[in-house]
């Protein structure tokens, strides 16, 4: 038992300082079915058995890799050049370690210093930590540094927000206590969260484009929550729309949070990804997670080292900003070699072609009977309302070797409303050829 160094009595003595009956009252919180799942698999099998068997339930799968690919929502297929990969696969950053000792990790310290620099730039703000795990906990991490900076509690959320966003921030807050307001589903895009806004509201979270694909203009709304004391959050999950669109700083965003992943990060069955996190200079003590800072060692050359440390759960524990204290750190160097690839012309060049492809997309889609495109200003994913039920739809192209979108029900389960709407996401990976694939089919189906 030499790897087990707690006894009964060390087990029992810890539950009695936090007050906790048995081990099992700590995970009061998980759903009973998560904790012992009823798994469909088979007893005990030797590793060629398990490989072929799982060979086989991949072959089940629609790859975007072989069919037309429309997903969005949250995640998005671009092209990632092969230097992306070869150069993370060096055995220097693959097996590289939290760079804790400053003086034997200059390389790892000078690429995040160059991941901050580009999210500084592309999101228009003044500073931006090491990344996060994903866009999700980057926006959770988000409320609660304007809870701290304003004292205040209420969380605004707005009903173009990510529901997957929409429930990590939830969960915080309902985990200590605290209030938060999500304002009904904008299908529309034309919601007024100003009157949401009071006294004791600490931020207002809003994301843009939107999930419906709508883009805003954010600059009223920053006004609107500078009035009444609160910060304005502003959420990207499609981090190229920021080549084109108008960056959340320069509209008079406070904290700036987003997904990493369309550059340099593959689909990869959801993860792992980076998250983003960019805020003003006044406010960089209470900016979660790392951060890289440049400064010259005694011989007055260049040198990078980590600063702010004592705001980490590792130096503080719970006086700490927060209890994130890593960073996506390979995810990250990816998306600084895939934007460094690019570069200024590059990114803005990329963004276009996203933006001119969906429009081509939306033009063919809108003279099909019964479908109608609901944004009016886009970027590279728009809804549109169908006769039919998404879901049925959506199936029925898979059927057709086409990957066709995502449903809104899926991610607003029990909205009604939302049964005919999908959502269509393209990128400079479909081909004109593509988009006429899905066009006939849909037609097809419809």
């Amino acid at each position: 038992m030499r790897y087990l160094g707690l006894t009964e009595a060390d087990r029992s003595e810890m539950l009695g300082v936090i007050g906790a009956p048995n081990i099992d009252a700590l995970f009061k919180d998980v759903p009973a079915g998560a904790l012992n799942p009823a798994l469909d698999l088979p007893p005990h099998q030797g590793e060629l058995e398990v490989e072929r068997a799982f060979a086989a339930l991949a072959k089940k799968n629609v790859s975007p890799m072989d069919v037309p690919f429309f997903l969005g929502a949250g995640a998005y297929r671009h092209h990632v050049p092969a230097a992306v990969d070869h150069l993370i696969q060096r055995s220097e950053f693959l097996t590289s370690y939290t760079p804790y000792q400053p003086e034997i990790s200059q390389g790892t310290l000078q690429y995040l210093f160059e991941f901050q620099t580009q999210v500084s730039m592309i999101t228009g703000m003044d500073v931006a930590n090491a990344s996060m795990y994903d866009g999700a906990t980057a926006a959770g991490e988000a409320v609660l540094m304007a809870q701290r900076i304003t004292k205040k509690a209420k969380a605004v959320l707005s009903g173009g927000l990510h529901p997957h966003y929409r429930d990590v921030v939830g969960t915080l807050m309902d985990q200590t206590d605290q209030p938060h307001v999500a304002a009904p589903t904008d299908l529309a895009g034309n919601e007024d969260l100003s009157g949401l806004i009071d006294d004791q509201t600490a931020c207002v979270v809003v994301q843009n484009p939107t999930v419906f694909g709508h883009l805003r203009d954010l600059s009223g709304l920053a006004k609107a929550c500078q009035a009444r004391g609160a910060l304005l959050v502003v959420v990207v999950t499609e981090v190229t729309s920021l080549g084109l669109v108008t960056p959340p700083g320069a509209m008079g965003a406070d904290i700036v949070v987003a997904e990493g992943q369309a550059l340099g990060v593959p689909l990869s069955f959801g993860g792992p990804y980076v998250g983003l996190f960019a805020t003003r200079e006044k406010y960089v003590r209470q900016m979660p997670g790392r951060l890289c800072g440049e400064t010259v060692d005694q011989d007055g050359r260049r040198g990078f080292v980590l600063t702010l440390s004592a705001r980490e759960q590792h130096i503080r524990r719970e006086k700490a900003t927060s209890n994130i204290c890593t960073n996506s750190g390979l995810c990250a160097l990816a998306f600084t070699i895939h934007l460094s690839l690019l570069g200024e012309a590059g990114f803005t060049r990329l963004a276009e072609i996203n933006h001119g492809k969906a429009a081509q997309l939306a033009e063919k889609l809108n003279g099909l009977k019964g479908v109608s495109i609901v944004p009016q200003a886009f970027y590279n994913e728009f809804a549109i309302t169908l006769p039919k039920p998404a879901t049925d739809v959506v199936e029925k192209l898979v059927a057709k070797n086409i990957l066709g979108g995502v449903p809104a029900v899926r991610l607003f389960p029990g909205e009604k409303a939302l049964d005919n709407v999908l959502l269509i996401a393209t990128t400079e990976t479909n081909s004109e050829g593509d988009m006429d694939k899905l066009v006939a089919a849909l037609k097809e189906v419809l």
